[in-house]
């Protein structure tokens, strides 16, 4: 795991979605396609903008993303599939193939459906962030470090409906689903590459434990630190607890 320090979000993203786009490419010369994962959230917004502006032939690309709530319809603003098709699909040109994760279909059927696709599509980019409570895509602590499932059925903690809510996606705690489905830690690690991206004071503590702490299924994210081509961007804000922030780990 390697980790870089910028002074604020913009810069973040920019060198993220440069890099993502790098790598990308770099599957589509080697392979004549790439397989990637998006994430959402505001966390994303800066990557997903540089991305976007970075030359790919999308038509070799297939994409996956990361989680989605459960019962939430696809037009409710806190949506995932409505995230990317207003924040990414509907700004680049038609990809080989997107995999959106259906929240309103019968869970373990959709779970079942998911899995068998990632599997015939190993991923050569995975783009995600870190959670207010370490969560790495809908993986709450603690954690399951031990199934291969490639995408599972979650319970949301209260710390996670806190940042949904707190990020203006919900009204109220009460309005955030209980449950969602999110590809599993094992196969998010299973990605050749991985792009992380952390902004924002609020994630610092996260950050810390993330990064810092031992291996820990309380510390989701902590699994990052046993993967070889992993990069987490950070901005000042979220590396302001670390410390070695000073040495930029770079």
């Amino acid at each position: 795991m390697k980790v870089e320090i910028y002074n604020t979000s913009h810069e973040l993203g920019k060198a993220a979605g440069i890099q993502a786009a790098q790598l990308i490419r770099s599957a589509i010369e080697k392979n004549g396609t790439a397989n990637i994962i998006l994430a959402t959230g505001t966390s994303q917004l800066e990557t997903l903008k540089q991305l976007i502006a970075e030359y790919i032939d999308w038509s070799k690309v297939v994409m996956f993303h990361l989680d989605e709530y459960i019962g939430l319809p696809v037009t409710h603003p806190a949506s995932f599939r409505k995230y990317l098709q207003e924040r990414f699909l509907s700004k680049v040109s038609s990809l080989k193939a997107v995999i959106l994760i259906d929240g309103e279909a019968d869970p373990q059927q959709e779970c079942e459906r998911l899995g068998e696709l990632t599997t015939a599509h190993p991923i050569d980019v995975a783009l995600v962030g870190i959670g207010e409570n370490g969560h790495l895509a809908f993986n709450d602590p603690p954690a399951d470090f031990e199934t291969e499932t490639p995408y599972i059925v979650v319970n949301l903690d209260d710390a996670c409906k806190q940042q949904q809510m707190g990020e203006g996606w919900f009204r109220s705690i009460a309005d955030v689903p209980q449950k969602a489905i999110s590809m599993s830690i094992n196969q998010i690690m299973k990605s050749k590459n991985i792009i992380c991206s952390v902004p924002d004071e609020r994630k610092a503590i996260a950050v810390k434990n993330c990064l810092e702490q031992t291996l820990s299924n309380l510390y989701p994210a902590s699994i990052l630190q046993t993967h070889a081509n992993c990069t987490v961007y950070l901005d000042k804000a979220a590396a302001s607890l670390l410390d070695d922030q000073a040495n930029g780990f770079n």
